[in-house]
């Protein structure tokens, strides 16, 4: 039986070192999985991968953090627009309990993203989890937004890499306090900044 989450939400600034040594321990053990270096980037102590979060939603139970969806408000550029969003990205579920993950935290974080007035919610995901977030939400609460890729710089300059990266990625996009209909077109989604 799976046990019952208990939700924190949190503001960056209330973290303290104990809380970053967790997080980085639970995001090591949950991305280290999908590829060794998508691990690396939380050595040490640091919590984040690209960009760091304004806010967290991070789940617990009695093995410690069990769920985790970091959000960041920013600009993004879609085609020529400069849109306004609530990025979500950090997402982990311990193993033991995907399939409940992502709903639970998106469930969390969705009165936060009306009480700060984001437009919209926007997040991006890997062609492999398709099925999974088609899957939550069926309801038609989100929409994949398909054949736009997507540029962020990347999180830490190396020599033998470009400074930044242009993906295909799938766009997941959630009318917040604007219909979907009011989402701007464009083949290219320049985030000006690294993935959160």
């Amino acid at each position: 039986m799976r046990s019952q989450l208990r939700w924190r939400l949190c503001w960056e600034n209330e973290l303290q070192l104990a809380d970053h040594i967790e997080l980085a321990d639970f995001f090591r053990k949950t991305y280290g999985p999908t590829g060794a270096f998508n691990g690396k980037p939380f050595a040490g102590n640091r919590s984040w991968a690209g960009a760091r979060p304004e806010l967290r939603a991070i789940g617990y139970d009695s093995r410690g953090v069990a769920a985790h969806m970091g959000l960041l408000r920013r600009f993004i550029k879609v085609g020529e627009v400069d849109q306004l969003v609530g990025e979500l990205g950090l997402y982990g579920v311990r193993p033991d309990l995907e399939g409940l993950g992502i709903s639970l935290s998106f469930r969390v974080v969705y009165p936060v993203l009306q009480e700060l007035g984001v437009p919209f919610a926007f997040g991006t995901v890997r062609h492999a989890l398709r099925n999974h977030i088609e899957r939550f939400f069926r309801d038609d609460l989100a929409t994949i937004v398909s054949g736009v890729r997507v540029r962020s710089t990347q999180a830490e300059v190396y020599p033998d890499l470009p400074p930044t990266r242009l993906e295909d990625v799938l766009v997941v996009v959630l009318p917040v306090t604007r219909p979907m209909s009011d989402w701007p077109t464009g083949a290219i989604i320049d985030r000006n900044g690294p993935e959160l």
